[in-house]
């Protein structure tokens, strides 16, 4: 099976020859479709691939990714942008994709590293990127969706082998590219002409949160939530946890408490278990803060790293220590391990 990579860029001299570099062995082809690049972008691209094609921009990622999708000499895509950095590709975990009966598409592992307040966090999500193009090909005008030609058909998803690192959010590169500025533009048009689409609504507050704009991520994840939702879908789980870190960074503690609705959603989840953790803590119900962190301890991997290990054991700790209990508190610091924080905290108490 061959597979070829297609991506859309502009003005990505920043990031883009590391980019190719890491993804070149494995692909057959690379196809770069550049939609308006004022500095080195296509210069860098020539040392990689001769398949470099100018598309006007006309504010409609789908239509750019399709038009890249066209100049595939295979059938099998991959899509990467150009501050996704792969560390890990197996080719060989491609097979139950290609070799499926029923329609599928590949997922990859994105590692996402987003600066906050106590700084950079790592947060692990599945994207599909992997699909074949005859089946296959993107509908919206940003935060574009794989889907099908057939409509009202269905496609199932499998997971792949293969991590990329993703650093277009962090602090250095948001600053170069203006990123945000871009999304929310964009989406604000998209959702004037579609108000009834939760997905733009929690795409648009995603774009304010990471801005920190945290009165406005209020409003569009308040109006995401108050439509229609299907809690099957994974991004509605990301809205409902992205609104309830904007209702702390807001300090709005008690509205938090309504998160705690979501339960019958999320229970298995870390994330969510420790999001809540986090919410009753704030609260001062330190027993349902503690019930909640000990439900993440030794749990699946959660897209916070740490959430089902250091973290939640640091947040018992600190509970423990506000109240008193010296003894339990040290006992939980020293499940942090080599995290700096509880080995401080460690050195203090008395």
């Amino acid at each position: 099976m061959k597979i070829s990579l297609c991506m859309i860029v502009k003005d990505e001299e920043y990031l883009l020859a590391k980019c190719l570099k890491a993804i070149r062995a494995h692909v057959d082809e690379i196809i770069l479709v550049d939609t308006g690049s004022t500095d080195k972008t296509k210069v860098i691209a020539r040392q990689f691939t001769d398949k470099i094609y100018d598309f006007p921009w006309c504010n409609d990622f789908a239509r750019a990714r399709n038009f890249s999708l066209l100049h595939a000499n295979n059938d099998w895509i991959l899509v990467l942008d150009a501050d996704e950095i792969v560390t890990k590709f197996d080719r060989n975990s491609l097979a139950p994709l290609t070799q499926s009966t029923e329609m599928a598409v590949g997922r990859i592992k994105r590692i996402n590293y987003i600066e906050n307040k106590w700084g950079p966090a790592r947060h692990t999500e599945r994207i599909s990127r992997v699909f074949n193009r005859q089946l296959l090909h993107y509908e919206g005008i940003i935060h574009e969706q794989i889907a099908t030609k057939n409509k009202g058909s269905l496609y199932k998803t499998i997971p792949l082998d293969i991590t990329v690192d993703h650093v277009g959010y962090a602090k250095e590169v948001i600053n170069k590219t203006a990123k945000l500025e871009r999304n929310i533009t964009l989406l604000t048009q998209a959702i004037a002409a579609c108000p009834d689409d939760p997905y733009l609504h929690y795409q648009l507050g995603k774009s304010y949160y990471l801005a920190k704009d945290f009165r406005l991520a209020y409003t569009s994840f308040s109006s995401a939530l108050s439509l229609p939702l299907d809690h099957a879908y994974e991004y509605v789980q990301d809205l409902v946890e992205s609104f309830g870190y904007t209702l702390i960074n807001s300090e709005k503690y008690s509205e938090a408490l309504e998160i705690e609705k979501f339960t019958v959603y999320y229970q298995h989840s870390p994330d969510f278990n420790f999001l809540m953790g986090l919410i009753f803590m704030n609260n001062a119900l330190f027993s349902q803060a503690v019930e909640s962190f000990l439900k993440c301890i030794g749990s699946g991997e959660g897209k916070i790293r740490g959430v089902n290990s250091y973290l939640a054991n640091y947040n018992i700790a600190v509970i423990y220590e506000l109240l008193g209990y010296h003894k339990e508190a040290r006992t939980y610091y020293k499940h942090c391990g080599n995290y700096a924080p509880a080995k401080k905290r460690l050195a203090a108490i008395k």
